[in-house]
This record gives C-alpha cells, sequence and structure tokens, in this order.
C-alpha cells in the first residue's frame, strides 16, 4: 500500500461538511435503523404468531431473518463504498429498505414475512458499514474510538424507545402498522443522507473532511480510483490477519450476548417473571441506558487510558458479570434482582468492548475501511442472527439465554488473549 500523506489544513475544509455533532447525529441515525427495525417490533412477536398461525420460537426467525440479511448486505456495501464512495452505496441501501419494510407489511405468511425481514436486513445494513468507514476515512486512534462510543449513544437511543412505541402501535391497531412505520423512519433516513452525507472516501472528493477532526487527523492516501473486483479482493488480506479477525469477532460475541438477552426478553421477562407489557417496556429501556453508559464511560476514558486497556477492562467486567447472570439463570431463580443487576452490569462492561474493537481492527485499514467495516459487522450480524437460531433450538427460555451468554464471554476472553501481543497496532493506510 502507498505510504500516508497528509494534506495542507486550508484543503481541509468543505462548506458541505457538517460539524463533528451533525454527523454524529446523521451517522447515527443511518446505524440505528437496523436496530429499531428489532426492537419496535419486538414486542409484536407474540401477536405474529396468533395471527400467522404460527409458534411463538418460529416467529423469532422474523428477528433472525433482519440480521442474516444485514450481515450478507453489509459484505457487499463495504467494497461497493470503498470503491464508488460512502454517498451512492448508502442512498441505495436505504431505498431497498423502504421498499421490503412495506412489503413485511401486507406479508400474508411467515415465509413470506420472514423473506421480505431478510431484504429489509440487506438495505438496512448500508447505515452500520458507511457509518463505521466514514469515522475511519477520518479519523484514527483514540479520537476513532471517541467517537465510535458517540455514535453508539445515538444508535441506542432510538431503541431505548422503540419497543414502548412498537408495543403502544401493535396493542391499538395491530403488528402489521408497526412495519409501516419502519419504513416512513427509512424515508426520513433516505433523504437525510441524500441531502446531508458528505463524500468522505478521499480517492473521490478534493476536500475531505478532514476538518472534523480535532487534535488526531487520519492520514489521506493519494488519489486512487479502486475497482469493484480489486475493492472484493482486498477481503483475502482481511480474513489471513488474524488479528484484525480477533478485534472483529469480539464486537459480534457481544451482539451475541445482547441478541441472546433481546430474543428471549418477552418470554423471560413476561412468563418467567411476570411482567406486564408495561413492566417489560420499562425493564428495557432501563437495560438500554447500560449499553449507553458503557459506551460514554469509554468516550470520557479513552484519551486518558486508550483503547487497548480499556478493551481488556470492559472483556474481564464482561467475564465476571456473564458468568454471573448464566448462574443466576440456570439455577431457575425466580428473584428478578438475582436476574436484573448482573445483566444491567453486563451490558455496561460491552459498551467499554464494542467501539474499541472496531477501532483497532479497523485502524490499519484506512485505505479499504469499507471493507473491514463490512466485515466487522457482518461478523456482528451473523453471529446473532445464528444466536437467534441457536436460541430457539436450546428452547428459547432463560437456559437458553445462561448457555449463549456463557459461551459468549468466555470465548471473548480467549480471543483477547490471542491478540494481547498485537494490541498496539502500527497505523497503515
Amino acid at each position: 500500500m502507498t505510504a500516508p500523506t497528509t494534506r495542507p489544513a486550508a484543503a481541509r475544509a468543505t462548506p458541505r461538511t457538517p460539524s463533528t455533532f451533525g454527523l454524529v447525529v446523521l451517522l447515527g441515525a443511518m446505524a440505528a435503523l437496523g436496530a429499531v427495525t428489532i426492537d419496535l417490533y419486538l414486542p409484536s412477536l407474540p401477536e405474529v404468531a396468533i395471527d400467522l398461525g404460527t409458534t411463538e420460537a418460529r416467529t423469532q426467525l422474523t428477528i433472525t431473518g433482519v440480521l442474516v440479511g444485514s450481515a450478507l448486505g453489509q459484505l457487499v456495501v463495504g467494497p461497493l463504498s470503498d470503491a464508488f464512495g460512502r454517498r451512492k452505496p448508502a442512498a441505495v441501501g436505504f431505498c431497498v429498505y423502504v421498499v421490503a419494510t412495506l412489503l413485511c407489511a401486507i406479508a400474508p405468511n411467515l415465509p413470506t414475512l420472514v423473506a421480505f425481514r431478510v431484504l429489509s436486513g440487506v438495505g438496512a445494513s448500508a447505515g452500520a458499514v458507511i457509518g463505521m468507514a466514514v469515522i475511519r476515512d477520518l479519523f484514527v486512534g483514540p479520537a476513532a474510538a471517541r467517537l465510535q462510543s458517540r455514535l453508539v449513544l445515538v444508535i441506542g437511543v432510538a431503541p431505548l424507545f422503540a419497543p414502548t412505541v412498537g408495543g403502544a402501535i401493535a396493542a391499538h391497531t395491530g403488528w402489521r402498522p408497526v412495519l409501516a412505520l419502519l419504513s416512513v423512519a427509512g424515508l426520513g433516513v433516505l433523504l437525510a443522507v441524500w441531502l446531508r452525507l458528505p463524500e468522505t472516501r478521499p480517492e473521490l472528493t478534493d476536500t475531505p473532511a478532514q476538518a472534523l477532526a480535532e487534535d488526531e487527523r487520519a492520514p489521506v492516501t493519494p488519489p486512487r480510483r479502486g475497482r469493484v473486483r480489486r475493492t472484493f479482493t482486498g477481503y483475502g488480506v482481511l480474513l489471513r490477519d488474524r488479528r484484525f479477525l480477533a478485534f472483529a469477532a469480539m464486537p459480534g460475541l457481544a451482539l451475541a450476548t445482547i441478541m441472546a438477552y433481546v430474543s428471549t426478553s418477552p418470554f423471560v421477562l413476561k412468563d418467567g417473571f411476570g411482567l406486564s407489557s408495561t413492566g417489560f417496556a420499562i425493564y428495557f429501556a432501563v437495560n438500554g441506558t447500560a449499553l449507553i453508559g458503557g459506551t460514554q464511560l469509554n468516550a470520557g476514558l479513552v484519551e486518558r487510558y486508550g483503547s487497548a486497556k480499556l478493551l481488556r477492562v470492559g472483556v474481564l467486567a464482561a467475564l465476571v458479570f456473564g458468568l454471573a447472570l448464566t448462574v443466576s439463570l440456570l439455577s431457575g431463580t425466580d428473584q428478578l434482582l438475582l436476574f436484573a443487576v448482573p445483566l444491567y452490569l453486563l451490558l455496561l462492561a460491552l459498551g467499554l468492548i464494542m467501539p474499541n474493537a472496531v477501532t483497532l481492527g479497523l485502524e490499519p485499514y484506512g485505505d479499504s475501511a469499507g471493507a473491514a467495516a463490512a466485515l466487522v459487522t457482518a461478523l456482528q450480524s451473523g453471529i446473532g442472527g445464528l444466536v437467534g437460531v441457536l436460541v430457539g433450538v436450546l428452547g428459547g427460555d432463560e437456559h437458553a439465554m445462561g448457555l449463549v451468554v456463557g459461551a459468549a464471554v468466555v470465548l471473548n476472553v480467549a480471543l483477547l488473549l490471542s491478540v494481547s501481543r498485537k494490541i498496539r497496532p502500527s497505523v497503515r493506510s
């Protein structure tokens, strides 16, 4: 790869570039759409099962479908964003999402609904991939980790309220209007992308948005228009990099922990602990503050301690609280507090893992940030989708959740140990 160069300060600014705050809000809205697609619809699962004449366990495939579609879409969107820039693939992806969610709202049976949910996942995949790639275009080091953490704050706000809103809509109008509302949300994000997303791919703009960086600026590579075939072959380099794969899998295992909780929560909390629909929505929102709180704690500490140290702390804390939660679930406790406390602290620890693992994984790959971000997000979605299937196979109950959570936190420790000697890589682009 060519050596990085730095452009003069006068060339860094561009009038079309939004402020750092505006960029985080925009990228957060793009990435949050995938999470909202799951969380807004989540309270409707029991009603979907009744309306379509199927079992509650099978309706979980409509959650898994979004994750599988997202994983597949990300592997395509990432290289295309390296070849054609960030804006066009994002716009096409959200167009697909709008159409797919409208088709979900009129699906006549479960197989059709699952198929269109997969397609909606493909469309939503553009948000997470391009958001990561844009940040890597602009930032490296602690600045990148800080922006990743702020991005999670925006991503996390919408899911806090999504189950409450989705449950209220489904209770009064049924589950189909919930999916129609997702289509409207997708249209809003599409318009925002078209009007406000800057082109940050260095090869495709004369004035990349380097002015957004504060003290640390990402290196800019000399102009080089990559072809689609060349960008896809970049996956070979990434797949041979064991260090990258370890960092890329860590956020996936963190998401697996979250998905084990999310996919079983309507049944564990309502049937197991007797929470009402309102109580479930409130509890779900409270737990959302844990993940957000962890990422914002990371944003405040990463400049002082660095991503490597905070990642270690997050992985070890997740191990302790994850195993405590597993013991609570497998013992069949009927005390909500013994379930709620370790789960909350576990989610808090995951907020330290996800942004730092992503930052360390993407840091050496400025020239192929789209493909690298695609593999990271595809692993997250793919692992999350497999967890949805695994949870169903294991019974979809508290025991299934406990087994998956325990395995995920132990595997993350193993991955951390495998890269502990390479956790401070040199940056190359």
